[in-house]
């Protein structure tokens, strides 16, 4: 497959630096999502349906 020990390891350096580019714009796209907190809309409104319920 490879001729020799130089197509090697520019084949080697190309994937490595293919899978940190890819790590990078994962990165990227994690920080540029709003962080989800920990009591979403749907957390609310099962703790309300839950209040709702023991006062009936």
């Amino acid at each position: 497959m490879f001729g020799h020990d130089a197509n090697l390891m520019l084949t080697l350096y190309r994937t490595h630096a293919a899978e940190l580019r890819a790590e990078a714009a994962q990165d990227r796209l994690a920080r540029s999502l709003p962080h989800r907190s920990a009591r979403g809309w749907l957390h609310r409104r099962h703790h309300r349906t839950r209040t709702d319920e023991a006062r009936h």
